[in-house]
């Protein structure tokens, strides 16, 4: 579809999928720095709390192939404030957990209704802004993204010692709730007009059309391997900062919130960055400085070098990642929320497997090997998307 066929301007749909965006990704990053409260309160061992990151992740991926297809055929606005408003839905009733089974469960529809979001808002910015617009446009989008990121883990390692993490949900709730209402008004017009219909066969059909496609199999498997590499760590933070006796869920959220803080700075200065650098040497560098702060992490010094190289982190992976992103959403521009969806699938398979692939490595190798392997894998990954990447599509 080009960018004509809509009357909405680029800055308008940025403004209304950046409420959607940001009540989705506070919502995914509220527990990370509750770990070790819940554990406590929940009687559930710290390794066993920081799963509840991958029962919000994987039903994310798992769900994408459904919301693709369902997405391209019933209208992507439509299913986005469906999915909004099961999410808030589900963190109302996480305040009211009363077991770590139940929080699991609701965590994991959570993380469902939370997959329709963000790649769905993916599609319709390739719908709508041209390709030479795109990577600067999808950047001014993760501004409320990365913002909601920021949010969720800070807000929510401040804050809990004053109104408890049932009171953390609660917020969520409210977050979610206004995310609902913003894209609802934003769409109102296009929410009235009839839908189309979904179809299995065109849906099968589209997706085998995609995975032949070499360069979009490039990029299902470099977020893969990136969300293992970058996103594994996370959960495991706040205890390994508990366990220097450097803090509890305050430092952790303030170390979490560098990532974000450094992902705000890639999303101001991106048009800088692609003229200075070109996507060719965006991936390169991107790889090279998120391997550089992976191994600043692995090195277990002070929660503040922790929070400085997460700044990095941020900064280098979203240099990949939003390249990643832009690159995705052309390979398949008569089924752009299929494409985005199996892209999504691959990514948040990868962070869902990342937590239990860094727990073991952990626990069998130690910090600093662990997080070495994560260094070498995501600067390797960004030389060899480069290369492959600069070619033509």
């Amino acid at each position: 579809m080009r960018a004509a066929a809509t009357s909405d301007s680029p800055s308008r749909l940025i403004a209304v999928l950046a409420a959607g965006g940001f009540a989705s990704t506070f919502a995914g990053r509220v527990v990370e720095p509750l770990v070790g409260v819940l554990a406590r309160d929940l009687a559930s061992p710290p390794a066993t709390v920081a799963l509840l990151s991958t029962a919000f992740a994987l039903p994310y991926a798992l769900i994408q192939p459904v919301l693709g297809p369902v997405g391209d055929a019933l209208g992507k606005e439509r299913v986005v404030v469906a999915c909004l408003f099961v999410l808030t839905l589900a963190l109302a009733a996480c305040a009211a957990a009363s077991d770590i089974g139940t929080l699991f469960g609701l965590r994991m529809l959570a993380g469902a209704a939370a997959g329709g979001v963000i790649p769905l808002s993916l599609a319709m910015m390739g719908d709508r802004i041209p390709m030479e617009r795109r990577q600067v446009a999808i950047g001014r989008f993760l501004v409320a993204v990365i913002l909601g990121q920021l949010s969720g883990s800070t807000i929510a390692g401040l804050i809990e010692g004053a109104i408890g993490w049932r009171g953390v949900f609660c917020l969520a709730a409210g977050v979610g709730a206004a995310g609902l209402a913003g894209v609802a008004l934003g769409f109102a017009r296009r929410l009235r007009a009839p839908g189309g219909r979904f179809a299995l066969a065109p849906a099968v059909s589209r997706y085998r059309a995609i995975l032949r496609n070499p360069r979009a199999r490039v990029l299902f498997a470099a977020v893969f391997v990136e969300a293992i590499a970058v996103f594994g760590i996370f959960p495991h933070l706040a205890h390994l900062i508990e366990a220097r006796g450097e803090g509890g869920p305050r430092e952790a959220g303030l170390v979490l919130a560098g990532f974000a803080a450094g992902g705000l700075a890639y999303s101001l200065t991106v048009g800088l960055l692609l003229r200075v650098l070109g996507q060719t040497r965006m991936l390169m560098a991107g790889g090279a400085v998120s391997g550089a702060a992976l191994a600043v992490v692995g090195l277990a010094g002070s929660w503040q070098a922790d929070c400085a190289a997460l700044v990095a982190l941020g900064l280098g992976f979203y240099m990949l990642h939003n390249t990643f992103q832009v690159q995705v959403t052309e390979v398949a521009p008569e089924a752009r929320a299929s494409a985005v969806a199996l892209h999504a699938f691959s990514f948040f398979c990868g962070q869902a497997l990342g937590v239990a692939v860094l727990g073991f490595g952990l626990e069998t190798l130690g910090q600093l090997p662990a997080l070495g392997v994560c260094a070498a894998a995501i600067l390797v990954l960004g030389l060899l998307t480069a290369r492959r990447l600069a070619r033509p599509g």
